[in-house]
């Protein structure tokens, strides 16, 4: 508090009259355990471990541009795309499961049911996205011949990556449940890209060839090392925590839960990701970098509703509990609001450097900057309305998402297989952005006639307030 209190003393008056509002809310939000303050807290905390993603990324996958060049670059991101697509969708569910079931659990010190909770899902994640893995190299083997033969190495090292991928979604569930922010966020978004790299220039300074096959090796090695070391330190927190004790199992209610939150999930991953697969499945490798490339430059403002979901989530279910619907109205459009400004901020700004962000991949990718602007479009659409997805899983009704997310993800595939032979990598982009836009309209019926809650970044919440205690519809 002191610190605070000597930064107001020596700020000019004009600067601390504005200042000291937000000053004097600092140390409650750093130390408060309210679920306002740690929600804020845990975005922050999310934000800022995003931003250190997004450009530990972004150096990254220049450097790796730079060293294997648009075709090989192209076929490792494609590859990797799909390794990480379908190690998250091996997990059905269970890594937001947990998010659901784990803070209600928590309310009622039900602790059996905690250690059962986050044994059994590390488990289900092992055993099904091992089943995958096994079924994914059977199918390689009988069609190889009918791929291209540069795609056949990276896919085979790729499948190895699933097990891993899947105990890491799970791993941060359970670390996001209960609000350990750094613990959740930092292995998958700092150390694996960073370990990556490292692998990488490691493999090419012994003399291993410059190629996607060689990536695909030092992403795997990533992959096994970073899982692991998550695994053994959320494992020993976890013990420390509940300690030893019987573990209860309520694997029916969570599957029941789970499968509609996984079908749900398998539409938006299938969402954000289906336009760098489907340009694979139509372009040539160097045209899949150039799209990755604009696509990774502008996910710069996706870290925004990253940090926003992850903090919000467990504030969602806890507030679900509560018979008073008035506090959940307030917490939906904060969320909005909290997603839609620094997007708005971040996406200009990425806009503004934008041709020459590109340029740093290699003279070849700044065609995509117009492919930036279009996604751009997009993103400000589903900013409006903030985590909505969220919101509907978190409150029970997740089985409202399947059709939703089965609607736009038709859409974004219709346009995407009729825009991008016309149209290219604009037309990839063109079908990104409309499928945006219909999902955040979608959402925002759904929640408001479910809820009667309006789920939009200018809506007033304290007006809203008023006419939500009557509960949902």
């Amino acid at each position: 508090m002191a610190v605070f209190q000597s930064a107001e003393r020596i700020l000019p008056a004009v600067m601390r009259a504005r200042l000291s509002p937000v000053l004097r809310k600092l140390p409650a939000l750093i130390r408060s355990s309210d679920p306002r303050h740690l929600a804020q807290r845990m975005a922050l905390v999310a934000f800022a471990i995003r931003v250190v993603s997004a450009a530990i990324a972004f150096v990254s996958q220049i450097i790796l541009a730079r060293m294997m060049g648009g075709f090989e670059y192209g076929i490792f991101v494609f590859v990797w795309v799909l390794a990480v697509l379908f190690g998250n969708l091996s997990c059905l569910g269970f890594h937001s499961a947990i998010i659901r079931f784990l803070p209600l659990y928590h309310a009622r010190d039900a602790v059996a049911e905690i250690r059962g909770l986050t044994t059994a899902t590390r488990i289900f994640a092992l055993v099904s996205a091992t089943g995958l893995m096994v079924v994914g190299l059977a199918a390689l083997h009988l069609l190889a011949p009918l791929i291209e033969a540069y795609y056949v190495a990276p896919l085979f090292l790729a499948l190895f990556c699933l097990p891993m991928v899947a105990l890491g979604d799970i791993m941060e569930g359970t670390a996001r449940a209960h609000s350990w922010p750094v613990q959740a966020l930092s292995p998958t978004y700092i150390i694996r890209p960073v370990l990556i790299l490292v692998l990488m220039v490691l493999a090419v300074s012994l003399g291993e060839p410059h190629t996607a096959a060689t990536a695909m090796a030092a992403a795997l090695g990533a992959t096994y090392l970073t899982t692991v070391t998550q695994f053994l330190i959320l494992t020993r927190r976890l013990e420390r925590r509940y300690e030893q004790g019987p573990r209860s199992l309520e694997f029916a209610l969570w599957l029941k839960a789970a499968v509609p939150i996984f079908v749900v999930e398998a539409f938006g991953f299938l969402l954000t990701n289906s336009d760098t697969v489907v340009v694979g499945l139509y372009l040539e490798p160097d045209r899949v970098g150039v799209y990755f490339a604009a696509a990774k430059t502008m996910a710069l403002v996706h870290f925004v509703m990253f940090s926003v979901k992850a903090a919000v989530a467990p504030r969602f279910s806890a507030a679900m509990a509560d018979p008073d619907r008035r506090q959940l109205a307030v917490i939906a459009v904060e969320s909005a609001r909290w997603t839609f400004w620094p997007s708005l901020g971040v996406g200009l700004s990425v806009l503004a450097a934008g041709p020459f962000l590109l340029s740093l991949f290699g003279p070849d990718f700044t065609e995509g900057y117009v492919v930036m602007v279009i996604l751009f479009a997009g993103i400000m659409a589903k900013a409006l309305v903030g985590p909505g997805e969220a919101f509907l899983t978190m409150a029970g009704h997740q089985n409202l998402c399947v059709p939703l997310y089965a609607v736009a993800l038709a859409v974004n595939i219709a346009l995407n297989m009729v825009l991008i032979p016309r149209f290219g990598l604009e037309g990839a982009a063109a079908a990104g952005a409309g499928a945006l836009m219909v999902e955040a309209i979608l959402l925002h019926l759904a929640v408001r006639h479910t809820f009667g809650i309006v789920l939009f970044a200018f809506a007033n919440p304290n007006a809203m307030a008023r006419t939500t205690e009557a509960g949902p519809r």
